[in-house]
């Protein structure tokens, strides 16, 4: 299994680290380097979350899939390869309770050798940022194998929190994963002895809390997107350590607390303020201005240098980055179409895209091959096969910095067209952020002192 896990977490990180522009893991502290271990991790990415915590987290772990996982053409040999483990779930129907039987026992038997399991106990994905109720598979999990040798083993339960920003777009998307503090067990261990279910039910409460430290809950993934582009407003001219992911967390934290108590008692005004604050984002986006960028003051002069140096640079780099595109055309012209068809859902779009590539890619790279072959013989094989992949990140690497600059362009045309558009951004922004500190200082302290879970 060692080495086929190794190759796994290799592809997964790969796989990952080209399809998101940036991925962050903070916590890493709190992760035991031995012993027996239990991840458990929040679940609205579907395959891409195991893939993340396999790729990232430094300890080899054994994941629990559904068991129907294991019948699927594509993923199935790889759950095998990590030495993954199947349950079966109600809703599959003719559950056999034996099977699962022998799935717990497999778990205890790995904790007892010291090995690590990564579950997510929603049991499901979901396309929303919030926690779903969790199954208490993974408190039942860890009791049973400390009640098996007497609370001897001292089994770790950390939460690790998976926050994503556009998790289905390719090189837009953004991944955050926190470690939380080891959950507290000791007591859980000892009402097991006399109560079981009742010991399951208060770890499992423990650790829903535990977990809803690590994410921001939010009604939906556009009030998401809202937070976070109001949090790096807020915080735009902050010195670095106020930018840190756990500090980004906790503030946008404490800010869907406060948003939901005003939605509950001043609901017009929070509503003003949210249309506001979208008006003001759309105004952006359709200058091809950032907040961050609004503040920086750019004379005719620096537009034509800026212009000079991207236009140069990208056409020198327009050869490579033409080869990758005529090489890479056919596979993602047909993978685009492919999940245009399919209408994945949102948790779902990105494992989609990588598992339709993993199969469209290659097919597509063997009838270029084939083509190579036939007209330039070994020569254009070879020089085909020798640059396939690095210029085809050459050209993803082009591509970004094309879109970059086209969108600085279009926002250093309307600075330079329209004079008075900085001045009238900036009120608007500035606007924003005294509504914001006149919302803050009326937050009861009882909401700014709620538990995890948003609600005062």
């Amino acid at each position: 299994m060692a080495i086929g896990y190794g190759l796994v977490r290799t592809l997964a990180r790969w796989v990952l680290e080209v399809f998101y522009r940036r991925i962050e893991i903070v916590g890493i502290e709190h992760l035991p380097e031995g012993g027996p271990l239990i991840v458990a991790a929040n679940h609205q990415n579907a395959l891409v979350d195991p893939m993340l915590l396999l790729g990232l987290v430094p300890r080899p772990m054994v994941p629990v899939a559904k068991a129907p996982l294991f019948r699927h053409p594509v993923i199935g040999p790889f759950l095998r390869m990590v030495g993954a483990l199947p349950v079966l779930r109600r809703q599959e129907g003719n559950v056999d309770p034996a099977r699962n039987r022998e799935t717990f026992a497999a778990v205890s038997a790995h904790l007892a050798a010291g090995g690590a399991v990564l579950i997510f106990p929603e049991g499901t994905s979901q396309p929303e940022p919030t926690l779903m109720p969790l199954r208490s598979g993974a408190a039942r999990m860890l009791l049973e194998a400390e009640a098996a040798t007497d609370g001897a083993l001292g089994v770790a339960l950390v939460p690790i929190g998976l926050v994503y920003h556009e998790p289905g777009t390719f090189r837009a998307g953004r991944a955050l994963l926190t470690v939380g503090e080891p959950v507290p067990t000791g007591d859980c261990l000892a009402l097991y002895r006399n109560e079981p279910d009742g010991a399951a039910h208060r770890l499992t409460d423990r650790l829903s809390t535990a977990l809803r430290r690590q994410i921001v809950e939010a009604d939906d993934r556009e009030t998401l997107r809202l937070l976070r582009a109001l949090e790096s407003i807020a915080h735009a001219g902050g010195p670095p350590d106020a930018r840190a992911a756990t500090a980004r967390t906790a503030w946008m934290q404490g800010a869907m607390r406060a948003y939901r108590h005003f939605r509950e008692h001043e609901p017009a005004r929070v509503a003003s303020f949210r249309a506001a604050v979208e008006r003001y984002l759309s105004d952006l986006e359709r200058a091809g201005l950032s907040d961050r960028g609004l503040a920086q003051p750019y004379s005719a002069g620096d537009v034509v240098r800026y212009a000079l140096r991207a236009a140069t640079s990208l056409l020198l780099a327009l050869p490579a980055a033409a080869w990758g595109m005529a090489s890479h055309l056919l596979p993602y012209t047909l993978t685009a179409l492919t999940l245009r068809r399919i209408k994945p859902e949102p948790d779902e779009e990105a494992t989609y895209k990588i598992i339709g590539s993993a199969v469209i890619y290659p097919l597509c790279w063997l009838v270029e091959g084939w083509l190579a072959w036939k007209l330039g013989r070994g020569p254009l094989l070879a020089l085909f096969a020798v640059l396939l992949v690095p210029t085809g990140f050459f050209t993803i690497a082009w591509r970004d910095r094309l879109e970059r600059v086209g969108r600085d362009a279009r926002g250093f045309f309307r600075l330079l067209v329209e004079r008075d558009l900085r001045r009238r951004l900036g009120a608007r922004r500035q606007a924003l952020l005294d509504e914001l500190d006149a919302l803050a200082r009326l937050v009861p302290d009882a909401v700014r002192a709620a538990p995890p879970d948003g609600r005062a």
